[in-house]
């Protein structure tokens, strides 16, 4: 496997990652600032946490009419365009003035651009890469992600402590800008790695034959669902602790690098490959400690801990590429990242809503009891999936 410092010395990758890092950046304080803005203006625990992660929700729009770019587009000129595309978005939601309505629209509506960006920036790094060059690729982005959630929500709560949230929307909108710039300049022209133009037929065509093998299905729930709802209790952050939101999500982020450290630097595969089912459930048991309103020194240790096991959708990811061809690379990653968020949207919602008739705590402990059993679940179907069927890759 090859180690983290020669994969700077493939070409592209290091332009991919210094663009992705300013995306994170950039989608940490803009989420930060907008839920911290909703919540000021309105109090409400359900619609700050659709605004932090309401474009999640448009993905499963994207996911079918618009996934099919994802390996039909040139990378370079789409990723671009994206990272403009959320520089003009976030630019306009830090307008004063807005309705609550237009503001959340505008959010949908970058989660349906951002639907796209998934599968043609996962489809990128499986190209660059070799084979087993995916995995730790992938890994060191996970961990840049988390170092960048952990500086970007420490900064961030400290911005907002001393500017606005509109000027930290502003901010983010500039590293966008910044993310965009990197990636055009940075990247060389590829062609796309299938012939044909997007369309919403295409792109159905290619989920069904993604779908049509079950050994891919459990695959694609076990990355979608578990992680979604846990996704859901740190939705509730901002109206749990609303002095201290940044850094239970500081918390968060740290757990979710050490769990990819572990994952995808010092754990053999052998070993690896049994550990999905214990890492989700670890994903999710320490949130039933909040059915006790713990108070904040020992919720920040059950977010640490309980992040540690977002490294389960390392493994997952590593054994759906066994499963897909090479050509449908992009697409599949796509599919997995446009599902994965939608089930964060969607859970982010329910959650609020049981907050708003509970208390955030208790949404908290409903939406991890819910992701510890659909892991059960998985892993039961799984364990009588027929040796035949999981080899199954078109």
């Amino acid at each position: 496997m090859p180690r983290y410092r020669s994969l700077f010395r493939t070409p592209e990758f290091t332009p991919l990652f210094l663009g992705s890092a300013a995306q994170t950046a950039a989608q940490t304080l803009g989420g930060l600032a907008l839920g911290t803005l909703v919540y000021r203006a309105t109090g409400s625990p359900l619609l700050s946490a659709v605004s932090m992660f309401g474009p999640s929700l448009a993905q499963v729009l994207g996911a079918t009419v618009l996934l099919s770019g994802a390996d039909r587009l040139p990378p370079r000129t789409a990723l671009s365009a994206i990272g403009l595309a959320f520089a003009a978005g976030t630019a306009l939601q830090a307008l004063p003035g807005l309705p609550a309505g237009l503001l959340l629209l505008i959010v949908l509506l970058l989660g349906l651009v951002a639907s796209l960006g998934g599968g043609v920036r996962w489809g990128l790094l499986n190209e660059i890469l070799s084979k087993d060059g995916y995995l730790p690729g992938r890994s060191l982005f996970n961990m840049m992600s988390g170092l960048t959630q952990i500086t970007g929500y420490a900064t961030g709560g400290a911005l907002l402590a001393a500017l606005s949230p509109r000027v930290c929307l502003l901010l983010a909108a500039a590293l966008y800008l910044t993310a965009a710039l990197l990636l055009r300049l940075g990247l060389s022209p590829r062609p796309p790695r299938i012939g044909g133009r997007p369309s919403p037929a295409a792109t159905w065509r290619t989920n069904t034959r993604l779908w049509s093998a079950r050994s891919r299905r459990l695959t694609y729930l076990g990355l979608w669902v578990p992680n979604g709802l846990v996704v859901g209790c740190e939705s509730l952050y901002v109206s749990y602790a609303p002095h201290a939101a940044g850094a239970l999500f500081a918390c968060a982020a740290l757990g979710m690098f050490a769990g990819d450290v572990t994952v995808g630097r010092l754990l053999p595969p052998g070993v690896r490959a049994r550990l999905a089912t214990p890492l989700l459930l670890l994903l999710a048991v320490p949130y039933l400690l909040f059915a006790a309103h713990p108070p904040l020194p020992v919720a920040a240790v059950c977010v640490t801990l309980a992040s540690v096991g977002f490294g389960a959708s390392l493994v997952q990811q590593e054994r759906l590429m066994s499963l897909t061809p090479d050509e449908l690379a992009g697409h599949a990653l796509g599919l997995h990242s446009a599902g994965m968020l939608t089930l964060q949207g969607v859970s982010a919602t329910l959650a609020g809503t049981v907050a708003q008739l509970a208390s955030p705590a208790t949404a908290m402990t409903v939406m991890a009891a819910a992701s510890a059993a659909v892991t059960l679940a998985l892993a039961t179907a799984g364990r009588s999936l027929p040796a035949a069927a999981a080899r199954e890759a078109a």
